[in-house]
């Protein structure tokens, strides 16, 4: 027989109301906490704590700490004491440093790891940039020599080598399979503090600073701090998929940023400096920029995508397949451009006398235009030429002009080279040479490559002044270069 609610006992009803006030407040609760939940399918995906402990023991053997010794010249010396004396001065402490104990040796320190069972390691350029000797320290705490095989700046790549058999090398991941939000480990010597893991997630991919760097980096927000450069960022499984390299900071420690070298580029540097001693990098001779909104407009382009070429170098093998000032690549051998940072990104990772064919759009139309990459222009140091025996150090940085670039001198029948950085402390800077200088004519010869500036260098005297003509803006002037 049914029951009727309002002749039911006393007792059940009161029970039955208890219930579901027990479980409305349960529910409100659940919600203001952020945690209720339905029987509807969730969006959200399920969040889990990485341990790397075990890890961490696995790959420890294989890291090692780099100790690099620099000797410092007189000029570095004393921008390094001007400084001392400025931060002494204006800081807590008013105390005038003793010059004599001023070190006229460097230390600097970094990490690396073995890629090879032979003794073959990875670290960054920077890290043994001008070092006079360098040695590493194991995890048992052994101290090797180590060989510079070669260094490559653009990557910030570098390549050491111990004597020795049987070390424990890293396995090699693949960077280009990383997915953001993944998480990821970094072992190295922050700070000198060895053998220190510090663990995170990938932020981003394809991160490009300036044309001065060749490789996309993978962003973490993994703790770096120096001395963590040239160590190895792994996967969960143990697998190498980064060389550290570089922090974004204001006050030089870790903010948040983080920026591994991938390590598929990596060891395409790394093989190119084992066997040869130098990169070859390829060139297509182009100037691409992004596409925004109002490009993307004006080109009538259905999003802001592809690279728009704002000038192709004459002779260059963007010419020479047909391209065009005003083209827009949307596809480079068949790979979706979306920004210019992702052309770049390819033809850094190519070879010069590879195919290529790629997708434009001029005029509205789409078309297919292809050919073959060049090597490209050198972009060496002077100081190559500057190990004579007269031991002259100018610093600077030259590269042999692009054929555009040598066209536009050839008006007025000149030849030359381009400064591309000069060293604040050097010789060069102090005679007022500048960076974007094209230098034509150095101590009476002319000067058509960079090789014609190093022979020039072994002729010149160990104390006086020599000339230099350059070009600056456009405009001709003659520097006297004091050799003291």
């Amino acid at each position: 027989m049914p029951i009727n609610m309002s002749t039911a006992p006393a007792k059940p009803r009161m029970r039955h109301w208890l219930q579901r006030s027990t479980l409305a407040f349960a529910m409100s609760t659940a919600m203001l906490a952020g945690v209720y939940t339905t029987a509807m399918p969730s969006a959200h995906a399920a969040v889990t704590t990485a341990d790397f402990s075990d890890l961490v023991q696995q790959v420890t053997p294989a890291v090692a700490r780099v100790n690099v010794t620099k000797t410092v010249s007189e000029a570095e010396l004393a921008k390094a004491q001007t400084a001392e004396l400025l931060r002494q001065f204006f800081g807590d402490r008013l105390r005038i440093p003793d010059q004599a104990a001023t070190p006229a040796i460097e230390h600097a320190y970094g990490t690396a790891f073995f890629v090879t069972t032979n003794g073959y390691m990875l670290t960054n350029h920077h890290v043994v940039e001008g070092a006079d000797k360098i040695t590493v320290t194991l995890n048992d705490r052994t101290e090797l020599d180590a060989t510079l095989v070669g260094s490559d700046e653009r990557s910030d790549v570098a390549v050491l080598k111990v004597s020795g058999k049987q070390f424990p090398a890293l396995p090699i991941g693949d960077s280009n399979g990383l997915k953001v939000g993944e998480p990821v480990l970094a072992i190295g010597s922050p700070f000198g503090f060895d053998y220190s893991a510090s663990a995170g997630i990938v932020s981003a991919k394809s991160r490009n600073f300036s044309r001065d760097t060749s490789v996309p980096f993978i962003q973490t927000d993994v703790a770096l701090n120096p001395g963590n450069s040239g160590g190895p960022l792994f996967n969960q499984s143990g697998e190498v998929i980064g060389i550290n390299s570089r922090i974004f900071s204001g006050t030089g420690g870790y903010m948040g940023l983080s920026f591994s070298i991938p390590i598929d580029a990596a060891m395409d540097i790394y093989e190119q400096l084992k066997t040869n001693g130098e990169v070859a990098r390829a060139y297509l001779g182009i100037y691409p920029q992004d596409i925004d909104r109002n490009l993307a407009e004006a080109y009538n382009l259905a999003r802001p995508q592809g690279a728009l070429l704002t000038r192709v170098s004459p002779d260059s093998p963007a010419q020479k397949a047909g391209l065009k000032s005003g083209d827009i690549i949307l596809q480079y051998n068949d790979v979706q451009i979306m920004r210019a940072s992702d052309l770049l990104n390819l033809l850094n990772r190519a070879k010069p006398n590879d195919a290529f064919h790629v997708q434009i759009q001029r005029d509205g139309k789409r078309m297919l235009a292809r050919g073959t990459l060049a090597h490209a222009p050198n972009d060496v140091r002077a100081q190559s030429g500057d190990q004579q025996d007269n031991d002259i150090q100018l610093g600077l940085r030259l590269r042999d002009l692009t054929a555009d670039e040598q066209a536009e001198l050839a008006v007025d029948n000149k030849t030359g080279i381009l400064v591309t950085t000069v060293d604040p402390t050097g010789l060069a800077a102090r005679s007022g040479i500048m960076a974007g200088d094209v230098i034509t004519n150095f101590h009476q010869k002319p000067i058509k490559k960079v090789t014609d500036f190093s022979s020039a260098i072994s002729t010149l005297p160990k104390k006086g002044v020599v000339t230099i003509e350059v070009i600056r803006q456009g405009v001709p002037g003659i520097i006297g270069l004091r050799i003291e």
